[in-house]
């Protein structure tokens, strides 16, 4: 019998090799499809002409001033960005330094930090900037969003890559982010704008976190929550287009540009959603 068993257990190791082999694989190359895709977005980029900010972006379709507020509903439409914010800040700071089933390392929790912090300051750079839109508050508006992507897209990576690659890069990325929006900003002032590194750091975690989703498994439960985040993000950048025809179809009462805002809180809080109920699944470096 034990002469007999031998081949079979040794097939069986076999087996399982070339299972983990092609495993390692398959992983090694959807990470390279991650980085092809990502190195094609950012050079696809740098080859359109420079895009200085039109001065249109700052005509938007509802300037009533109400209750002595200027542009009253885009300020006031920024509220559930604050309310989102804090409200997930506080559930995450509330374990800080502790892991969890919502957190495998506490580490985990610096990413959605910076992400939340930057929800909350959205709210108040958005406010300023829209009591009088012009370039120069538009750059305080732009830089909070910024942490917002980059910071999620970081945690992103390291809940479906690595970890450890998720920690490293997520400095660097939202350096990255901050730079976008100062660049731009300066070469407006020098009478060349240039918002092409600001456009990659906006939209390409649009399409990379749905990337990753499609093709990596999570460390954790509740994917179902990140894809409504995305959408709701990507339906806050269509009412954003559509500012004027959603004002002229409401009969002046609500812009598309006021709903974009709560649209995009509404993409925040199914992250907020996610961590509150999320389980650690894989225990992945």
């Amino acid at each position: 019998m034990e002469s007999g068993q031998a081949p079979d257990a040794e097939e069986a190791q076999r087996k399982t090799r070339r299972s983990a082999e092609y495993e390692q694989m398959t992983r090694r190359s959807k990470i390279g499809i991650v980085m092809g895709v990502s190195a094609a977005a950012v050079v696809g980029v740098a080859l359109m002409p420079r895009m200085a900010q039109s001065q249109s972006y700052h005509q938007f379709a509802d300037t009533r001033t109400m209750w002595g507020v200027a542009n009253a509903l885009n300020v006031l439409s920024n509220v559930p960005f604050l309310v989102v914010g804090l409200m997930g800040l506080a559930f995450v700071v509330r374990g800080w330094g502790r892991a969890d089933e919502h957190f495998i390392e506490a580490r985990e929790r610096w990413a959605y930090a910076i992400f939340l912090a930057g929800v909350t300051l959205t709210c108040l750079g958005s406010s300023y900037y829209h009591l009088a839109p012009d370039n120069a508050r538009l750059v305080w508006d732009r830089l909070p969003m910024t942490l917002g992507f980059m910071s999620l897209f970081a945690a992103m990576i390291g809940e479906r890559i690595s970890l450890r690659v998720g920690m490293i890069l997520l400095g660097p990325l939202n350096l990255a982010g901050l730079a976008s929006v100062v660049y731009w900003s300066w070469t407006e002032g020098q009478g060349a704008g240039d918002l092409r590194p600001y456009i990659v750091v906006q939209f390409f975690p649009l399409l990379a976190i749905p990337l990753m989703l499609v093709m990596f498994a999570g460390r954790y439960t509740r994917t179902v929550d990140i894809w409504a985040a995305v959408g709701w993000y990507g339906a806050a950048k269509v009412l954003e287009l559509m500012d004027a025809q959603i004002y002229q179809a409401t009969g002046g009462l609500v812009s598309g540009h006021s709903l974009k805002h709560v649209a995009a809180a509404a993409a925040a809080w199914w992250v907020v959603r996610m961590l509150e109920r999320r389980e650690g699944v894989i225990r992945r470096q």
